[in-house]
């Protein structure tokens, strides 16, 4: 038989253990909340026609953005504060980053409007439906063109293309032209680039 003062101490830490659960799962909805809501205004700030208003919150919100590259307006994060962009960098339109497990841009890159960017995708064979991902790299030089989708875990080489419309599902490799859903490999770009870019639209 237990002695009284040890069931009352038992019922004690029952009673303290639920309380911490429960406030447990109060912090976690309040992160949860936090998180969302931090999304929802970078959403708003991104229709502001001002380079400078939406660049100061970004780079407040985590975003590695110089001030040499452009993020143009009506972009979406997952995580921005895993979006890290380099110098003479010019990111297009309404575009989407999802950088749960890091994105990460180089120098002179072109991407125009609408790309999307994937680091965490569902596997379709798990019996529960579980996440699998890997970061997203992207080389100095390189360009994509409109409405191109690049999944978890690529790299794209320096001075790659991927055409307009591609699903990029593997690696490319540096100076490679490729397209397509999935994207393959159909041309080969020169390898003497200089340029640099950063080119911004006044009011995108």
């Amino acid at each position: 038989m237990i002695p009284p003062s040890v069931a009352a101490w038992r019922r004690t830490i029952r009673s303290v253990t639920s309380r911490s659960d429960a406030l447990g799962a109060v912090a976690a909805r309040v992160h949860d909340l936090e998180g969302e809501l931090s999304l929802l205004l970078l959403t708003w700030v991104g229709s502001i026609p001002s380079h400078a208003v939406r660049g100061a919150a970004y780079r407040r919100a985590g975003i590695t953005l110089p001030r040499t590259s452009s993020l143009h307006w009506k972009a979406r994060f997952f995580v921005p504060s895993g979006l890290v962009v380099g110098e003479h960098t010019t990111l297009g339109n309404d575009g989407f980053y999802d950088a749960r497990e890091g994105i990460t841009i180089g120098d002179s890159v072109n991407i125009a409007a609408e790309v999307r960017i994937f680091t965490r995708e569902h596997d379709v064979q798990s019996p529960d439906f579980a996440e699998t991902g890997g970061p997203v790299r992207i080389g100095n030089h390189a360009y994509l063109a409109t409405r191109v989708t690049v999944l978890p875990g690529v790299t794209i080489g320096e001075g790659a293309v991927v055409a307009s419309g591609s699903v990029v599902t593997k690696d490319v490799e540096p100076f490679q032209i490729v397209g397509g859903v999935p994207a393959r490999p159909i041309g080969e770009r020169r390898r003497d680039l200089r340029y640099t870019l950063g080119y911004a639209k006044r009011f995108q």
